[in-house]
């Protein structure tokens, strides 16, 4: 089995999917395969962002498995913390349950304080 990575994203904020194959392809080829895929899709795909919707194609005319929480078993949260250990629910469509409220959260914080305001 071989395994590949999508980025999507700019150095702030970014995801990523990962998908599997029997078929080994190197980087090259693959980013060609991804590429031809892309200009194919990028004004008109259905999942939710572009490398969910090339992982999906992917497996739909590559036979990748496309490794999304839709395919989760299970999900553990893991700490050093003896009490934050403890399985994670997973909904009905079986993605880990985090309260579907955003996606995405990207915040500027300044741990100097420095940009804080004193009234």
């Amino acid at each position: 089995m071989h395994f590949y990575e999508l980025h999507e994203g700019d150095g702030d904020v970014f995801s990523d999917v990962l998908l599997a194959s029997e078929d080994e392809y190197s980087a090259e080829d693959f980013l060609d395969l991804v590429q031809g895929i892309r200009r194919r899709i990028q004004d008109h795909f259905e999942q939710d962002t572009l490398i969910e919707s090339i992982a999906a194609e992917l497996e739909r005319e590559h036979d990748f498995i496309f490794i999304s929480d839709d395919r989760l078993t299970a999900a553990l949260n893991v700490s050093r913390i003896e009490e934050d250990n403890f399985i994670a629910e997973i909904d009905e469509g079986g993605s880990i349950d985090r309260d579907g409220s955003f996606r995405t959260l990207y915040a500027d914080l300044d741990p100097t304080g420095a940009g804080e305001s004193q009234n």
